[in-house]
């Protein structure tokens, strides 16, 4: 069962002078993500992958196409998504408590029924004895534990994961992916997750939808149907990494191909743009 469904997305900003040229971020980009399952987007640096997140969202509107969440059009932000930012956007002046039930809250959900739910989302994410702890008093892992539990504290249908980990050291990204794989366990959330890492998404994913150089489409969709939890230095794992590098270290040279400098009729033409 089709949970989100992106068809024909694409998304141009328009230039905000004339010296400048519209930005294509984002073309056709059509592909469906079903209920309960776990997806990645990966792509070259700047190809449009929060973008399209953001359109899914509702946060950003396309120019073209349509996304469907359990068939009904997209058209603005909804409490059936919870979006996860790479940074924690805590409230500072709010305990961990205070900002996993602040959709509760905005919601006019009463006090002791948000308290209760709250409270179901520390132990869950492992903030027990944190509760009553301000975000600056909590390390980087326990700000996006925090984060990522406000998000849950909504029952969103899917959970949008902007590079939550990107910003944390190697050893707490482990740990992080970890613990999001058993909470995805337990909740039975579908999952639209953008990184950077191949490592990362070959850790996660169920499937991983590989997009092209800007204007992006999709390049290539892998299947990931190794058991977990899943060991980085199995063969058949490090088979499916070294995949997915292949084909976007070849994305990665197109874009440097299209970046180069040319001569055309007497001007520079750099990325697109007359210079």
């Amino acid at each position: 069962m089709s949970v989100i469904e992106s068809k024909g997305i694409s998304k141009v900003f328009k230039a905000s002078s004339r010296a400048e040229r519209d930005v294509r971020a984002l073309e056709s980009v059509s592909f469906m993500v079903g209920n309960g399952e776990f997806v990645c987007l990966v792509g070259p640096s700047g190809c449009g992958k929060t973008t399209l997140l953001k359109i899914i969202a509702g946060l950003e509107q396309p120019t073209g196409g349509t996304v469907l969440l359990d068939g009904q059009l997209v058209v603005a932000p909804g409490p059936d998504r919870g979006m996860v930012f790479q940074e924690f956007a805590l409230l500072p002046w709010r305990t961990v408590a205070e900002n996993i039930e602040l959709g509760l809250e905005i919601q006019g959900v009463e006090y002791e029924t948000r308290r209760k739910i709250g409270d179901h989302y520390v132990g869950l994410v492992g903030l027990r004895g944190f509760e009553n702890k301000y975000p600056r008093e909590l390390s980087g892992g326990m700000k996006q534990r925090a984060a990522i539990a406000r998000s849950l504290a909504n029952d969103p249908r899917v959970l949008l994961m902007d590079e939550p980990f990107g910003s944390l050291d190697a050893q707490t990204r482990n740990i992080m992916q970890e613990e999001l794989l058993e909470i995805w366990s337990k909740t039975g959330k579908t999952i639209i997750f953008v990184t950077h890492s191949v490592d990362e998404a070959v850790y996660l994913a169920d499937r991983i939808i590989l997009l092209t150089v800007r204007p992006a489409s999709v390049r290539e969709i892998f299947e990931v149907r190794l058991p977990r939890p899943r060991d980085r230095l199995h063969y058949e794992f490090v088979n499916i990494r070294a995949e997915i590098l292949t084909a976007l270290s070849e994305e990665v040279k197109q874009e440097k191909q299209m970046n180069s400098t040319l001569e055309v009729n007497g001007k520079s033409i750099f990325a697109g743009r007359e210079t």
